[in-house]
């Protein structure tokens, strides 16, 4: 083990009992995960009409997928940080659990909304279509998925609030974890670490993201059961939509922990954080509660100002990204000699990944673009793009991470070919989306024509890849979990 290796073990204050749920949650997300590309495999074949599948159940499906992909992504994250941060800060178990409860309540609730009640939706719920299915599912399926979402809020604000009391014990206050001694030049005798800034900013955006989408939420419910109940539409949509950029932006922001915590084990250099790493994540901070406006440029009903914010934000929110953390692992592994094993290839994959995936989403970004391309697979193509190679790499690796062992060795034949599998299913698969949304092929068709089944069919090919490397690096993580446990 490097020396760096050895001098986080020492100092790191991760509980048995914690680091046990942390693995049973990477677990269940591996599961998650896996699932939630079958179903993605299921639609993608349905669309190429290899396989029929009822419009009901793909929107269903549909709706199965993007909810279950964003909360296990966000789930998986969340594990990631709460690991990384018991280094350095001291962290209540029980509140873990009970994030992980009222998680797993939220699951069931949104499980059965939509397979039991046919709510299909998709997770957005954009106001006012729960309360308006034209007899697809009743009021109470959709009043259980929200209720899923409002479970699942509590359970986070639980986690928030013990990161941000126990950050603020430790360094003070949240602005002094934001690293604003750093950005003003003054001398601090207890540096931070990059992960209790990252873990600063995604507390204090994610919380107020999750009780604005609470908001929405309630209003909402109180509309299913009180029709009368007037709520603004446009503020709904404006909400729901910050709510779910935010929560989605969350998950990566939470996961790229394990990059600043892990690759100095291989590169023999610590992660330091300095003035650049502070402004950068305070810059994060900003932007990743300003660029969700880009969701909302083909609404003409907006403010003007807002649309040309959202704009403008899209082009620079990659900026923090590309020139901190991408950069930063670019500088670290060169010349580093590292030994590339399972983890370490998928973490420097997941950094490469997220920082291509903010190019076709800044293009989108564009209002000339958006009016053209928003409504069509390109969106899709960047957001799988962001999650496949990015936050869903880093979870693995992160699984990969924990059942290594004291000792960094070379990657094994079985680890190399589930690791290609993966990168090509991957992007492959994100490739065939922003191809078709450049042929103007649009999301969420449940039956798509003749000409565009070329794409589907080849997406589905890809799709088989990226399911067979999950069922691989999960089962791997769960079997050397049990050696390692026994």
């Amino acid at each position: 083990m490097s020396a760096v290796s050895e001098l986080v073990a020492e100092k790191s204050i991760v509980t048995e009992p914690q680091a046990g749920a942390v693995k049973l949650t990477m677990i269940l997300s591996g599961a998650v995960f896996a699932l939630m590309m079958v179903f993605g495999l299921i639609m993608r074949a349905a669309q190429g009409q290899w396989i029929e599948v009822d419009p009901a159940l793909f929107y269903q499906l549909l709706t199965a997928h993007g909810a279950g992909m964003v909360g296990t992504a966000a789930l998986s994250g969340a594990a990631i940080m709460w690991y990384f941060c018991g280094r350095h800060i001291v962290l209540t178990a029980g509140i873990f659990w009970a994030f992980l409860a009222f998680f797993l309540l939220g699951v069931v609730l949104i499980l059965g909304s939509i397979f039991i009640g046919g709510y299909g939706g998709a997770w957005t719920f954009l106001f006012p279509l729960p309360a308006m299915s034209g007899g697809a599912w009743e009021a109470g399926a959709a009043a259980a998925f929200m209720l899923g979402y409002v479970s699942i809020g509590v359970g986070f604000l639980l986690y928030y609030l013990e990161l941000g009391r126990q950050i603020h014990a430790r360094y003070g206050s949240l602005l002094r974890a934001l690293g604003w001694n750093l950005i003003l030049g003054r001398e601090d005798k207890n540096p931070l670490p990059p992960t209790i800034i990252a873990a600063a900013a995604v507390t204090i955006f994610n919380s107020i993201g999750i009780i604005l989408g609470a908001a929405v939420l309630v209003a909402s419910l109180v509309h299913l059961l009180v029709p009368g109940f007037e709520v603004n539409a446009l503020l709904a949509k404006n909400l729901i939509y910050f709510f779910g950029h935010v929560f989605i932006n969350a998950s990566i922001y939470m996961a790229v922990t394990a990059v600043y915590e892990i690759l100095p084990e291989y590169t023999g250099k610590p992660w330091k954080s300095n003035r650049l790493f502070a402004i950068a994540w305070n810059a994060v901070l900003i932007f990743v509660m300003a660029v969700y406006w880009h969701h909302l440029l083909q609404d003409v009903v907006m403010p003007a100002w807002m649309l040309v914010i959202g704009q403008l934000v899209s082009y620079f929110s990659g900026i923090p990204l590309i020139a901190v953390t991408a950069f930063s692992t670019f500088l670290y592994v060169r010349g580093s000699k590292m030994t590339w094993d399972l983890t370490s290839s998928l973490l420097v994959l997941s950094v490469a990944g997220w920082s291509v995936g903010s190019i076709p989403a800044s293009i989108d970004g564009m209002i000339s673009v958006n009016k053209v391309m928003h409504n069509t697979m390109w969106v899709p193509g960047h957001f799988h793009t962001y999650l496949l190679l990015g936050e869903v790499a880093m979870a693995f690796g992160f699984m990969a991470w924990l059942v290594r062992g004291k000792s960094i060795a070379q990657m094994s034949g079985l680890d190399r070919v589930a690791f290609v599998t993966y990168l090509a299913g991957a992007a492959g698969f994100v490739t065939v989306f922003l191809f078709s949304g450049a042929a103007s092929i649009p999301r969420r068709w449940a039956v798509h024509y003749e000409e565009w089944l070329m794409h589907d069919r080849i997406g589905t090919l890809f799709s088989v890849l990226i399911v067979l490397a999950t069922l691989a690096f999960v089962l791997r993580f769960v079997l050397r979990l049990g050696r390692s446990n026994g």
